[in-house]
Protein backbone atom coordinates (compact mmCIF):
# COMPACT_ATOMS: atom_id res chain seq x y z
CA UNK A 1 0.00 0.00 0.00
CA UNK A 2 1.60 3.23 -0.63
CA UNK A 3 2.07 6.31 1.38
CA UNK A 4 -1.63 7.93 0.21
CA UNK A 5 -3.35 5.01 1.99
CA UNK A 6 -1.86 4.98 4.91
CA UNK A 7 -1.81 9.12 5.80
CA UNK A 8 -4.78 10.29 3.40
CA UNK A 9 -2.51 12.99 2.61
CA UNK A 10 -0.72 13.07 -1.26
CA UNK A 11 2.78 12.73 -1.10
CA UNK A 12 5.17 16.02 -1.43
CA UNK A 13 2.28 18.03 0.30
CA UNK A 14 2.62 19.52 4.25
CA UNK A 15 -0.58 19.11 6.25
CA UNK A 16 -2.51 21.77 6.44
CA UNK A 17 -2.32 23.41 10.09
CA UNK A 18 -5.34 24.00 11.82
CA UNK A 19 -4.47 27.17 14.73
CA UNK A 20 -6.74 27.13 17.61
CA UNK A 21 -6.69 30.21 19.85
CA UNK A 22 -5.91 30.08 23.43
CA UNK A 23 -8.84 30.32 25.68
CA UNK A 24 -8.34 33.35 28.35
CA UNK A 25 -11.58 32.67 30.13
CA UNK A 26 -9.71 35.03 32.86
CA UNK A 27 -9.69 38.27 30.48
CA UNK A 28 -14.22 37.19 30.30
CA UNK A 29 -14.00 37.54 34.05
CA UNK A 30 -12.48 40.79 34.53
CA UNK A 31 -14.05 42.52 31.62
CA UNK A 32 -17.87 41.49 32.74
CA UNK A 33 -16.68 42.62 36.87
CA UNK A 34 -15.56 46.37 34.90
CA UNK A 35 -18.76 46.54 33.39
CA UNK A 36 -20.79 45.76 36.37
CA UNK A 37 -18.70 48.19 38.59
CA UNK A 38 -19.09 51.13 35.53
CA UNK A 39 -23.05 49.88 35.13
CA UNK A 40 -23.17 50.36 38.83
CA UNK A 41 -21.04 53.35 39.13
CA UNK A 42 -23.28 54.69 36.58
CA UNK A 43 -26.36 54.11 38.13
CA UNK A 44 -26.09 55.59 41.57
CA UNK A 45 -24.83 59.06 39.16
CA UNK A 46 -27.72 58.91 37.49
CA UNK A 47 -30.65 57.66 40.10
CA UNK A 48 -28.89 59.09 43.73
CA UNK A 49 -30.87 62.35 44.83
CA UNK A 50 -27.80 63.47 46.79
CA UNK A 51 -25.46 64.69 44.42
CA UNK A 52 -27.69 67.13 43.64
CA UNK A 53 -27.41 67.28 39.41
CA UNK A 54 -30.03 70.37 39.66
CA UNK A 55 -27.84 72.84 41.85
CA UNK A 56 -24.90 71.46 39.51
CA UNK A 57 -26.96 73.11 36.31
CA UNK A 58 -27.58 75.53 38.18
CA UNK A 59 -23.91 77.12 39.52
CA UNK A 60 -22.40 75.72 36.22
CA UNK A 61 -22.84 79.23 34.56
CA UNK A 62 -22.58 81.23 37.29
CA UNK A 63 -21.09 84.25 36.67
CA UNK A 64 -18.45 83.84 40.14
CA UNK A 65 -17.69 80.39 38.92
CA UNK A 66 -16.88 81.55 35.23
CA UNK A 67 -14.64 85.12 36.84
CA UNK A 68 -12.96 82.13 38.76
CA UNK A 69 -12.19 79.84 35.56
CA UNK A 70 -11.23 82.99 33.96
CA UNK A 71 -8.49 83.28 36.53
CA UNK A 72 -7.31 80.17 37.00
CA UNK A 73 -6.89 80.27 33.25
CA UNK A 74 -4.83 83.15 33.69
CA UNK A 75 -2.64 82.24 37.01
CA UNK A 76 -1.89 78.81 34.97
CA UNK A 77 -0.65 80.98 31.59
CA UNK A 78 1.32 83.51 33.46
CA UNK A 79 3.26 81.14 36.17
CA UNK A 80 3.61 78.49 32.96
CA UNK A 81 5.58 81.16 31.37
CA UNK A 82 7.29 82.61 33.80
CA UNK A 83 8.58 78.75 34.42
CA UNK A 84 9.34 77.82 30.99
CA UNK A 85 11.48 81.54 31.01
CA UNK A 86 13.12 80.77 34.34
CA UNK A 87 13.52 77.28 33.82
CA UNK A 88 15.73 77.48 30.38
CA UNK A 89 18.36 79.88 32.16
CA UNK A 90 18.68 77.40 35.04
CA UNK A 91 19.36 74.67 32.44
CA UNK A 92 21.82 76.55 30.83
CA UNK A 93 23.37 77.54 34.08
CA UNK A 94 23.04 73.60 35.23
CA UNK A 95 24.96 72.37 32.25
CA UNK A 96 27.90 75.19 32.49
CA UNK A 97 31.27 74.81 32.83
CA UNK A 98 31.54 77.37 35.62
CA UNK A 99 31.10 75.29 39.78
CA UNK A 100 29.94 78.61 41.00
CA UNK A 101 26.74 78.77 38.32
CA UNK A 102 26.25 75.46 37.98
CA UNK A 103 26.25 74.80 42.08
CA UNK A 104 23.75 77.87 42.46
CA UNK A 105 21.32 76.31 39.87
CA UNK A 106 21.60 72.71 41.14
CA UNK A 107 20.64 74.65 44.83
CA UNK A 108 17.40 76.00 43.51
CA UNK A 109 16.33 73.47 42.14
CA UNK A 110 16.81 71.46 44.93
CA UNK A 111 14.82 73.84 47.59
CA UNK A 112 11.72 74.22 45.54
CA UNK A 113 11.64 70.82 44.21
CA UNK A 114 12.19 69.61 47.81
CA UNK A 115 9.31 71.47 49.61
CA UNK A 116 6.20 71.12 48.95
CA UNK A 117 4.36 73.60 46.64
CA UNK A 118 1.58 74.54 49.61
CA UNK A 119 4.33 75.60 51.92
CA UNK A 120 5.51 78.08 49.28
CA UNK A 121 2.46 79.92 48.46
CA UNK A 122 1.83 80.33 51.99
CA UNK A 123 5.73 81.90 52.65
CA UNK A 124 5.35 83.90 49.96
CA UNK A 125 2.11 85.25 51.11
CA UNK A 126 3.44 85.99 54.33
CA UNK A 127 7.07 87.59 52.42
CA UNK A 128 6.43 91.03 54.07
CA UNK A 129 7.02 89.42 57.55
CA UNK A 130 10.96 88.78 56.64
CA UNK A 131 11.53 92.77 56.08
CA UNK A 132 11.60 95.88 59.00
CA UNK A 133 8.75 97.92 58.90
CA UNK A 134 7.56 95.50 55.56
CA UNK A 135 9.41 97.95 53.48
CA UNK A 136 11.33 96.19 51.21
CA UNK A 137 14.91 98.09 50.18
CA UNK A 138 16.33 97.34 46.24
CA UNK A 139 19.96 99.02 45.63
CA UNK A 140 22.98 98.58 45.29
CA UNK A 141 24.67 95.19 47.12
CA UNK A 142 26.53 96.55 50.14
CA UNK A 143 25.51 100.11 49.24
CA UNK A 144 22.86 102.75 49.51
CA UNK A 145 18.84 101.71 48.79
CA UNK A 146 17.60 103.40 45.53
CA UNK A 147 13.78 101.85 45.98
CA UNK A 148 11.68 101.55 49.54
CA UNK A 149 8.61 99.60 48.30
CA UNK A 150 6.12 98.19 50.60
CA UNK A 151 6.19 94.46 50.55
CA UNK A 152 2.41 94.63 51.18
CA UNK A 153 1.43 96.18 48.23
CA UNK A 154 3.63 94.58 45.93
CA UNK A 155 2.91 91.43 47.28
CA UNK A 156 -0.40 90.85 46.20
CA UNK A 157 -2.78 87.57 46.50
CA UNK A 158 -2.14 87.29 43.03
CA UNK A 159 1.61 88.11 43.17
CA UNK A 160 2.45 85.51 45.64
CA UNK A 161 0.34 82.66 43.96
CA UNK A 162 1.84 83.86 40.96
CA UNK A 163 5.35 83.84 42.22
CA UNK A 164 5.05 80.43 44.00
CA UNK A 165 3.18 78.43 41.33
CA UNK A 166 6.15 80.11 38.68
CA UNK A 167 9.61 79.88 40.79
CA UNK A 168 8.40 75.72 41.79
CA UNK A 169 7.86 75.25 37.91
CA UNK A 170 10.97 76.72 37.05
CA UNK A 171 12.61 74.27 39.21
CA UNK A 172 10.69 71.42 36.81
CA UNK A 173 11.36 72.60 33.56
CA UNK A 174 15.17 73.14 34.60
CA UNK A 175 15.28 69.67 34.37
CA UNK A 176 13.11 69.18 31.90
CA UNK A 177 15.15 71.16 29.71
CA UNK A 178 18.72 69.63 30.84
CA UNK A 179 17.14 66.32 29.54
CA UNK A 180 15.73 67.02 26.26
CA UNK A 181 19.82 69.24 25.75
CA UNK A 182 21.58 66.55 26.85
CA UNK A 183 19.62 63.97 24.22
CA UNK A 184 21.43 66.20 21.44
CA UNK A 185 24.69 64.47 20.55
CA UNK A 186 27.62 65.68 21.51
CA UNK A 187 29.22 65.36 18.36
CA UNK A 188 26.74 68.08 16.85
CA UNK A 189 27.87 70.95 19.77
CA UNK A 190 31.51 69.54 18.88
CA UNK A 191 31.06 70.67 14.80
CA UNK A 192 29.20 73.57 15.74
CA UNK A 193 32.17 74.58 18.09
CA UNK A 194 34.19 73.90 15.41
CA UNK A 195 33.06 76.40 13.28
CA UNK A 196 33.75 79.33 15.81
CA UNK A 197 29.87 79.42 17.12
CA UNK A 198 29.58 80.78 20.68
CA UNK A 199 27.65 78.81 23.07
CA UNK A 200 24.59 80.66 23.52
CA UNK A 201 24.51 80.31 19.43
CA UNK A 202 24.83 76.41 19.47
CA UNK A 203 22.44 76.66 21.97
CA UNK A 204 19.56 78.33 20.26
CA UNK A 205 20.65 77.33 16.40
CA UNK A 206 21.66 73.55 17.10
CA UNK A 207 21.30 72.54 20.51
CA UNK A 208 17.12 73.72 21.75
CA UNK A 209 15.24 73.25 17.97
CA UNK A 210 16.28 69.26 18.14
CA UNK A 211 15.51 69.19 22.13
CA UNK A 212 12.28 70.34 21.89
CA UNK A 213 10.47 66.99 20.45
CA UNK A 214 12.18 66.04 24.25
CA UNK A 215 10.91 68.50 25.90
CA UNK A 216 7.11 69.17 24.91
CA UNK A 217 5.80 66.24 25.57
CA UNK A 218 6.92 66.66 29.79
CA UNK A 219 6.02 70.48 29.42
CA UNK A 220 2.34 69.75 28.29
CA UNK A 221 1.95 67.37 31.18
CA UNK A 222 3.23 70.35 33.40
CA UNK A 223 0.78 72.83 32.06
CA UNK A 224 -2.21 70.42 32.94
CA UNK A 225 -0.76 69.92 36.41
CA UNK A 226 -0.55 73.73 36.83
CA UNK A 227 -3.86 74.13 36.06
CA UNK A 228 -4.68 71.89 38.51
CA UNK A 229 -2.26 72.91 41.23
CA UNK A 230 -3.86 76.71 41.14
CA UNK A 231 -6.97 75.09 43.26
CA UNK A 232 -3.38 75.63 46.21
CA UNK A 233 -3.66 79.38 46.04
CA UNK A 234 -7.09 78.97 47.50
CA UNK A 235 -5.31 78.59 51.05
CA UNK A 236 -4.22 82.49 50.58
CA UNK A 237 -7.65 83.64 48.85
CA UNK A 238 -7.34 83.56 45.61
CA UNK A 239 -10.44 83.26 43.71
CA UNK A 240 -9.50 80.58 41.01
CA UNK A 241 -12.34 77.83 40.61
CA UNK A 242 -12.08 75.44 43.80
CA UNK A 243 -12.26 79.13 46.06
CA UNK A 244 -15.27 80.52 44.37
CA UNK A 245 -17.23 77.02 44.28
CA UNK A 246 -16.06 76.35 48.35
CA UNK A 247 -17.41 80.21 49.32
CA UNK A 248 -20.72 79.31 47.31
CA UNK A 249 -21.31 75.80 49.20
CA UNK A 250 -20.13 77.57 52.29
CA UNK A 251 -23.17 79.45 52.30
CA UNK A 252 -25.95 77.11 50.80
CA UNK A 253 -24.38 74.10 52.27
CA UNK A 254 -24.24 71.83 49.29
CA UNK A 255 -21.11 70.45 49.06
CA UNK A 256 -20.98 68.06 46.60
CA UNK A 257 -22.92 69.88 43.90
CA UNK A 258 -20.04 72.30 43.74
CA UNK A 259 -17.63 70.18 44.26
CA UNK A 260 -19.08 68.54 40.65
CA UNK A 261 -18.84 72.00 39.15
CA UNK A 262 -15.44 72.53 40.32
CA UNK A 263 -14.13 68.97 39.31
CA UNK A 264 -16.34 69.88 35.66
CA UNK A 265 -14.31 72.67 35.37
CA UNK A 266 -11.18 71.48 35.80
CA UNK A 267 -12.02 68.18 33.11
CA UNK A 268 -13.17 71.13 30.68
CA UNK A 269 -9.66 72.99 30.84
CA UNK A 270 -7.42 69.83 31.01
CA UNK A 271 -9.28 68.20 28.00
CA UNK A 272 -8.38 71.44 26.05
CA UNK A 273 -4.76 71.43 27.11
CA UNK A 274 -4.36 67.87 25.71
CA UNK A 275 -5.71 68.73 22.78
CA UNK A 276 -3.32 71.58 22.12
CA UNK A 277 -0.46 69.42 23.92
CA UNK A 278 -0.82 67.03 20.72
CA UNK A 279 -1.65 69.36 18.15
CA UNK A 280 2.07 71.49 19.05
CA UNK A 281 4.34 68.64 19.01
CA UNK A 282 2.64 67.47 16.00
CA UNK A 283 3.92 70.95 14.75
CA UNK A 284 7.17 71.08 16.61
CA UNK A 285 8.08 67.75 14.04
CA UNK A 286 7.29 65.18 17.14
CA UNK A 287 8.78 61.59 15.42
CA UNK A 288 11.23 63.03 13.13
CA UNK A 289 13.80 60.66 11.52
CA UNK A 290 17.24 60.55 12.07
CA UNK A 291 18.05 62.23 8.50
CA UNK A 292 15.19 64.48 9.04
CA UNK A 293 17.23 65.33 12.09
CA UNK A 294 20.66 65.61 10.08
CA UNK A 295 19.29 67.89 7.60
CA UNK A 296 17.81 70.44 9.85
CA UNK A 297 21.46 70.56 11.65
CA UNK A 298 23.34 70.89 8.52
CA UNK A 299 21.38 73.82 7.72
CA UNK A 300 21.89 75.44 10.87
CA UNK A 301 25.17 74.78 10.41
CA UNK A 302 25.24 76.23 6.72
CA UNK A 303 23.87 79.73 8.36
CA UNK A 304 26.05 79.80 10.32
CA UNK A 305 29.19 79.94 8.60
CA UNK A 306 27.64 82.41 6.45
CA UNK A 307 26.04 80.44 3.77
CA UNK A 308 22.50 80.55 2.47
CA UNK A 309 20.05 77.26 2.11
CA UNK A 310 17.08 76.74 0.29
Amino acid sequence: MDDTGLTGVEPGRPEEIRAVPVRRPGRWIAAFVVLVVCASLLRFAVTDSSLGWHYVGQYLFDPRVLRAVWACVYLSVVAMLTGIVFGVVLAVMGLSPNPIIKSASFVYVFIFRGTPLLVQIVFWFNIAALFPEHVIAIGIPFGPALVHPNANVIITVFVAAWLALGANEAAYMAEIVRAGVISVPEGQSEAAESLGMTRVQIMRRIVLPQALRVILPPTGNEFISMLKNTSLASVIGFGEIYYATSAIYAQNYETIPLLIVASIWYLVLTSIAYVGQYFLERKAGQGFSRSERATMTERWLALSAGGRFR
